[in-house]
């Protein structure tokens, strides 16, 4: 049911089930989508993500935590989505009704050891034709992205604390995306609570998947997205933007301007104390 390797499809329908059965499912990669066709009895998925025996977050944390986000398709009906910690359910997404406003995005963590699964009820419909409960999902290590998607964010103050050198300096080598650029202008997604960055990006060190499409000496141009409460204003000045993709889409961690991170860089090159080489100019 469930394939290998990044981002796969889980396929299961209700149809084959019988009402009242609860259907056993392991999730092991680190993210993919589950589309539950005409949804009947319940699924009960197990997170077993494979993931490094030590989990790395941006700024160079190793607690063995997980988090796992889920996404739930607007068109999310037919189920009730659950989590399942210590046998208590907490209930993560309802059954969706066309009056109803668009889900969010759901995170949680799970320590080493504890354990942790989601449950998929169906709930009764005379008509379950037109109904398909379906959601992505992520499994990553210790990482902020999170913070910014989570129903109970830790404090502005601490999600919005500018990073210091060390920290800087291990985003560099552990983001998603590293990229050399300017705020063109901030812009607010109301339904993430967001600000969105718009950036021209100068270099683009590294990326996971096309944020900042193009190529050769046109400046390229791409969104990230951070906390609201951040206060993020669009300025002169060139930045260094790092962070996370989450669920396709770039979250800010450190962005130092880029001068400091220069001089951040040069100090710790010349102390070999680096953790990873970067192009600088």
């Amino acid at each position: 049911m469930l394939t290998d390797g990044l981002d796969p499809t889980s396929l299961s329908s209700g149809l084959s089930q019988q009402q009242g059965s609860v259907e056993q499912i392991s999730l092991h990669c680190s993210e993919g989508t589950l589309d539950w066709l005409y949804p009947k009895g319940a699924l009960r998925l197990t997170l077993s993500p494979r993931l490094p025996s030590v989990a790395v977050g941006p700024g160079g944390s190793s607690s063995g935590l997980i988090t796992a986000c889920v996404k739930p398709a607007e068109q999310f009906r037919g189920a009730q989505l659950y989590l399942e910690q210590d046998g208590v359910l907490e209930l993560l997404v309802g059954d969706r009704l066309d009056s109803s406003s668009p889900p969010r995005v759901r995170c949680f963590s799970r320590l080493p050891g504890e354990k942790v699964a989601l449950f998929l009820q169906a709930t009764p419909h005379q008509d379950i034709s037109r109904r398909i409960a379906s959601f992505r999902y992520e499994l990553r290590g210790d990482w902020t992205a999170r913070l910014s998607l989570d129903s109970n964010p830790i404090s502005s103050e601490e999600a919005c604390r500018p990073c210091n050198n060390t920290e800087i300096l291990m985003a560099v080598c552990t983001s998603d995306f590293v990229v050399r650029g300017n705020i063109r202008s901030v812009a607010e997604d109301d339904n993430l609570r967001a600000a969105v960055i718009k950036v021209s990006a100068t270099r683009v060190f590294r990326q996971k998947y096309a944020l900042f499409p193009g190529n050769g000496r046109v400046s390229r141009r791409g969104e990230v997205r951070t906390l609201l409460q951040c206060g993020v204003k669009p300025g002169p000045g060139s930045f260094l933007f790092t962070g996370r993709v989450h669920f396709g889409e770039a979250w800010l961690g450190c962005a130092p301007r880029y001068k400091d991170f220069q001089r951040a860089y040069a100090t710790a090159k010349a102390a070999q104390q680096i953790p990873c080489e970067l192009p600088v100019d």
